[in-house]
């Protein structure tokens, strides 16, 4: 008997001595890891809307408001602050709500279909992080733009009024810190749920190879 015949045998010999899982006992492994998957995307939620929150309040304090009173952006940022928790509230309730699907799942069939739809909830939830971000700092620094002599006090006007090259050399210049802003959270969001989504992705994977 040769090497290869021998680690053969001795091979089927271990795959007789191992427990055999049956199709109920690997789904079950497959629900309880996407359940607490989907448990620590809503954690991660809560604990992200808490920290925005604090940070929030401690910035701002009497000056910031005094500050985006003379921009006229005061009521701009107000409205901002509540549509942002308002939707921010509105996708952590989505969360937990695919966590209670995900949770009370009892085929295949309806984890799949949940998997997807808790993966497109938290792509959409990234994007409208990023998305919202850019379009205030566009906004906010617009009413800058537009206000800025009458904010500033000087006594020389024209030392302050720009040309079309200056104009041209600050909008670069924004746009460059704004990507380089979102490419930050971006990559902070990919660091932080796409571990999760790609957990989330090799379950659906197995689920699919179970189902056929």
């Amino acid at each position: 008997m040769d090497e290869l015949e021998f680690l053969k045998q001795n091979w089927k010999k271990q795959e007789e001595n191992l427990p055999r899982l049956s199709y109920d006992d690997i789904y079950k492994m497959i629900w309880k890891r996407s359940s607490s998957i989907v448990k620590w995307i809503f954690v991660i939620s809560i604990v992200e809307l808490l920290l925005s929150s604090l940070l929030s309040i401690y910035m701002a304090d009497a000056n910031y408001w005094a500050q985006m009173e003379q921009l006229h952006l005061k009521e701009i940022t107000i409205y901002f602050y509540i549509a942002s928790y308002l939707i921010t509230f509105y996708f952590i309730y989505c969360f937990y709500r695919n966590y209670r699907r995900i949770s009370s799942t009892d085929d295949a069939a309806t984890l799949m279909q949940n998997i997807i739809r808790t993966r497109k909830t938290v792509k959409t939830y990234i994007a409208y992080i990023l998305i919202s971000t850019g379009v205030y700092s566009i906004v906010i620094t617009w009413f800058t733009i537009q206000n800025h002599q009458i904010t500033q006090e000087v006594q020389d006007v024209s030392k302050y009024t720009f040309d079309t090259m200056d104009w041209v050399k600050l909008a670069v210049a924004g746009c460059v810190i704004l990507a380089i802003i979102l490419l930050a959270l971006w990559l902070f969001y990919r660091l932080v749920y796409g571990i999760l989504l790609g957990r989330l992705k090799r379950n659906y994977r197995e689920l699919k190879r179970l189902e056929m």
